[in-house]
């Protein structure tokens, strides 16, 4: 199987990061990998999508970090290759990391796995939903029942009133962005520094004030689907926990979160099932459901991490699960003589 991951930079890549577990059980399963940044892409006169990429020569390696070392070294090879002869090609840059002069890389991944998806190469998670998902408006088009009350808006006095409604307690958060930055906890006493918190938002674009969910003083579960369904691997649920630090409204672990091992139940099961009608619709193979009480927080549809805290605690190696599926879709295209569409084989 031959196999690209597309990153926002292959020099920034970290060896904690979920691609980079992915890629190490690629290579050591035999299989060809090639990873490429965003600035990497070409679309050639012969309308073939091209890429200046890194391998790694079969080995089997033991620890992430010698094989990111590797990687990123001397002992990678480095060659622009044809991406419309890849079997599967996966987006796996976070689109929020790329602002100011990178806002250009934000949605190259999308254009160029677009086009490579005339060919035949497999494309996940799907570019055309990962389109519709390039801010957190995506979010607001899943069931309202699984969701906290929430406006969008830049105007002070509508998330004024929203406040009062809501009893003083809201979460204000930034459309666009992630890892917890610019998100505020704003409590009744806080109303008269309302205008602040929101000028310090709204100066990336629109705001998000949402409905205070006060299980989040216990912090979040992230749970992985995949094909739209729970991500289950030798019995074990790929999910974990995350606690707040202190009085930190925030449990990203950027932001100081501690890990804990997950507890999954039929609540967050059903979430799962409720959500899942729209991510098979879209295409989107691997995602990341942020789980606070009985409410979802967030749908991560962009490189979804922490595979790695579900392996530390199930000691499970979910990634081999990840590559597995890759392995049987790649089969089902050759017996098919691909004959499903990307969207299709995105979640089979």
């Amino acid at each position: 199987m031959r196999i690209g991951f597309m990153v926002n930079d292959v020099s920034t890549e970290e060896a904690g990061y979920t691609t980079c577990r992915l890629g190490m059980a690629a290579t050591n399963r035999g299989h060809e990998l090639w990873v490429m940044g965003a600035g990497d892409f070409a679309y050639d006169k012969d309308d073939k999508i091209r890429a200046r990429a890194r391998s790694l020569p079969k080995k089997n390696y033991k620890s992430t970090q010698t094989y990111l070392t590797d990687l990123q070294g001397k002992k990678a090879l480095r060659e622009r290759i044809t991406i419309d002869d890849l079997d599967i090609l996966m987006l796996r840059s976070d689109p929020s990391t790329d602002t100011g002069f990178r806002a250009w890389a934000q949605a190259s991944g999308i254009i160029f796995g677009k086009a490579a998806m005339r060919h035949g190469v497999i494309v996940l998670n799907d570019p055309m939903g990962l389109s519709k998902a390039m801010n957190k408006m995506y979010f607001q088009l899943f069931p309202e029942e699984v969701r906290p009350r929430t406006i969008i808006t830049r105007d002070r006095e509508e998330i004024r009133q929203f406040a009062k409604e809501e009893g003083g307690n809201i979460i204000l958060k930034p459309l666009q962005g992630s890892g917890g930055t610019n998100v505020f906890l704003v409590r009744k006493d806080d109303l008269s520094n309302l205008n602040q918190m929101v000028d310090a938002v709204s100066r990336d674009g629109y705001v998000i004030a949402q409905e205070y969910l006060p299980a989040a003083a216990k912090g979040d579960t992230r749970l992985f689907l995949m094909n739209g369904l729970p991500l289950r691997y030798k019995g074990k649920y790929a999910a974990f926990r995350r606690e707040r630090a202190g009085d930190d409204i925030r449990s990203n672990i950027h932001a100081g979160g501690k890990l804990r091992q997950a507890v999954i139940t039929d609540e967050h099961l059903k979430l799962a099932e409720m959500v899942r009608p729209k991510l098979v619709l879209d295409g989107m193979f691997l995602v990341g459901l942020d789980i606070v009480g009985d409410k979802l927080m967030e749908i991560n549809v962009f490189s979804p991490g922490g595979l790695g805290s579900a392996q530390k605690f199930e000691k499970v190696n979910f990634a081999h699960a990840v590559i597995e599926s890759l392995e049987r879709k790649t089969d089902y295209m050759k017996y098919y003589r691909r004959n499903f569409s990307n969207v299709e084989m995105a979640t089979l």
